[in-house]
């Protein structure tokens, strides 16, 4: 039976791959876990996830339900479906409080609830999210291989992204919404490639019933067919600011600042996965978990064998 008033090892805050590998690998050691999220993930508007051995195109929903029958093995691991909204680091310990009520005292908290999207505000853009417009090209790239593509975005690292998209599919046009950041040397690239620039605003995504997307309609009139596309960023933001209650700032990026393999400045406390990196990918998440899970293992191993040699 679980009890909140015990002292956890470890209060892991958020659910996805990377929260859920890293209770994986603790509850394997022996590890007592409280594994707390509010069951709204990131991927949860697409259908499939892609990239992940042995795994590649499960659905989220169908990954998280296997995730939690596996860890239903081990009975140092509960899972608790809430918000946490508080935390205190108390001494050699923390305090984790949460929107539901609960208060539990844990001796290491790893923040693994990644980033929420902020998308475009076109009309459509949600109802295709996830469907035929993606974030992460490989994760989606294959299964739009040689269509007609759109790449939507601006900034830095547009060329960069356009770049990459381009090995997926040659039929590109790039809708910047605005004044495009591209120097001139970049547009003749482009140009080159017969990769088309659209400057102008976007007014909607037409799309089918199941968010297949159509045409992009332009606010000078235009409609330009296009069956798929990719964001360079959804200008994402942190899911929560406990780390940032915890002292921990946030970079110019947008993700918390971390030393080595999501440890940081405040002893015990832990960032990994989107929460870390903005996208690190399904399988880049479940290997933070992993690396952190064994840290902390390690760690508390550490200081047992010393406890355990004084008489």
């Amino acid at each position: 039976m679980m009890r909140y008033d015990q002292l956890w090892d470890v209060v892991i805050v958020g659910g996805g791959p990377a929260g859920l590998s890293a209770a994986l690998i603790l509850g394997r050691s022996r590890r007592s876990v409280a594994l707390i999220d509010e069951g709204k993930p990131r991927h949860s508007v697409t259908k499939q996830a892609h990239g992940y051995l042995t795994r590649d195109g499960i659905s989220p929903a169908a990954f998280r339900h296997a995730a939690y029958e596996e860890l239903a093995q081990y009975d140092s691991v509960w899972r608790i479906e809430d918000v946490v909204t508080e935390a205190f680091k108390e001494q050699n310990r923390f305090l984790v409080s949460t929107y539901g009520g609960c208060k539990l005292y844990s001796r290491n908290i790893i923040i693994a609830a990644g980033v929420k999207d902020n998308l475009p505000p076109w009309q459509g853009m949600v109802q295709v999210y996830g469907k035929s417009v993606f974030l992460c090209p490989y994760c989606d790239g294959w299964e739009r291989r040689d269509e007609p593509l759109a790449v939507f975005g601006n900034g830095n690292n547009l060329y960069a992204f356009t770049r990459k998209i381009y090995s997926w599919s040659k039929d590109l046009i790039v809708f910047t919404d605005g004044t495009a950041k591209l120097n001139e040397e970049q547009k003749l690239a482009l140009q080159i490639r017969g990769i088309g620039l659209e400057e102008g605003k976007i007014s909607q995504l037409q799309h089918t019933a199941d968010g297949q997307l159509t045409h992009v309609n332009m606010r000078d009139g235009d409609n330009i067919a296009r069956t798929g596309g990719f964001l360079l960023d959804t200008n994402e933001r942190q899911a929560t600011n406990i780390p940032e209650k915890l002292g921990i700032a946030l970079t110019a990026a947008g993700h918390y600042e971390t030393e080595h393999h999501g440890q940081t400045e405040v002893k015990g406390l832990y960032i990994i996965g989107d929460a870390r990196t903005i996208f690190s990918g399904l399988v880049g998440a479940a290997n933070d978990g992993y690396i952190v899970g064994e840290i902390i293992n390690n760690d508390l191993l550490e200081q047992e064998w010393k406890k355990s040699g004084l008489h």
